[in-house]
């Protein structure tokens, strides 16, 4: 336990830049609360005010926590958000930021996961390759995924690239922990053609058999298999379905695990996502936001390929 402790309080150093005298709030539910204790034992003895709100699981990625929860959160220096379903794209998470929290959220955290993985990885190189990929989401307009005989095409001009690092270190940072992707809104109409998907899905896993996404005017119109009716019941039928994400993997020791927290950061992937994407430069509010993973794409954007780095 005490190895345990050791490690979390290295990441609220290392990732958080943990200041004396700053205040921290841990939000979590049942499902994490063991890991939560970790980190909370971990902020007492480093010796700052450290908190734990304990709140009812959400049912969904991108549900809001409750207010009480939302405004603790503006209220503290830094927030870790360890819970089973992920507050990244919600208002409360947004909120937080805009007032100067520094958030990590860590959706799905394992005991695994604090100890081998995305967590361990040369966060230089991530933030590195982050800021490579962010500049060519910046500067793009038009990406294009091609996945075996299918292909995804949307835009992307005008929006701007998302670093995730998982290095929080000024006022109003934010991001997954362990981190390392960047990710951009599409166009939320732009977006049509077919993808395979064949990593994973948040809320669902490692897929079992890779399903055919069909994707019209930026709305999912269509899903193969039995996981894919989980992800069109996952999403709802309203907002819920239209592309909200663009991601790139950046960290070369994240894992295909299931979890979704790490699965997106694997290097060489990509992900799209829908639902909510307001928080970060989209127009859609869904209260669900759903990351789909996809291995080995040829990923193009305005005609250049993003793989492997240059």
């Amino acid at each position: 336990m005490q190895g345990l402790i050791e490690i979390a309080q290295s990441i609220l150093r290392r990732n958080l830049n943990l200041q004396a005298n700053e205040n921290i709030l841990i939000v979590t539910d049942a499902e994490s609360v063991k890991i939560a204790d970790i980190f909370f034992q971990a902020g007492v003895d480093i010796g700052n005010e450290t908190q734990l709100l304990k709140m009812k699981t959400r049912t969904k990625s991108g549900e809001e926590p409750p207010r009480l929860v939302a405004d603790a959160m503006k209220a503290a220096e830094v927030v870790l958000c360890i819970t089973h379903h992920s507050l990244t794209h919600t208002k409360a998470r947004k909120e937080a930021s805009a007032n100067g929290t520094r958030v990590a959220t860590m959706p799905g955290l394992t005991m695994d996961m604090l100890q081998e993985g995305a967590i361990t990885a040369d966060y230089s190189e991530v933030e590195r390759l982050t800021a490579y990929y962010c500049e060519l989401l910046d500067t793009g307009n038009t990406v294009t995924i091609e996945k075996e005989n299918t292909t995804l095409t949307f835009s992307i001009k005008g929006r701007n690239g998302i670093p995730s690092t998982g290095v929080f270190r000024e006022k109003g940072e934010s991001g997954n922990l362990p981190s390392g992707e960047s990710y951009i809104a599409p166009i939320e109409d732009s977006a049509n053609g077919t993808i395979l998907i064949d990593g994973s899905i948040a809320g669902i896993g490692v897929l079992k058999e890779p399903i055919l996404l069909t994707i019209e005017n930026g709305r999912l119109a269509d899903a193969s298999g039995e996981a894919g009716k989980q992800l069109l019941q996952l999403l709802g039928k309203e907002n819920g379905r239209i592309i909200a994400e663009f991601g790139i993997g950046t960290n070369k020791k994240a894992r295909l695990t299931g979890n979704v927290l790490e699965d997106e950061k694997v290097y060489g992937t990509v992900h799209i996502a829908f639902g909510s994407n307001k928080p970060f430069g989209g127009t859609n509010e869904a209260g669900v936001h759903i990351d789909c993973v996809v291995k080995d794409p040829v990923v193009t954007i305005d005609g250049k390929e993003i793989f492997p780095a240059r």
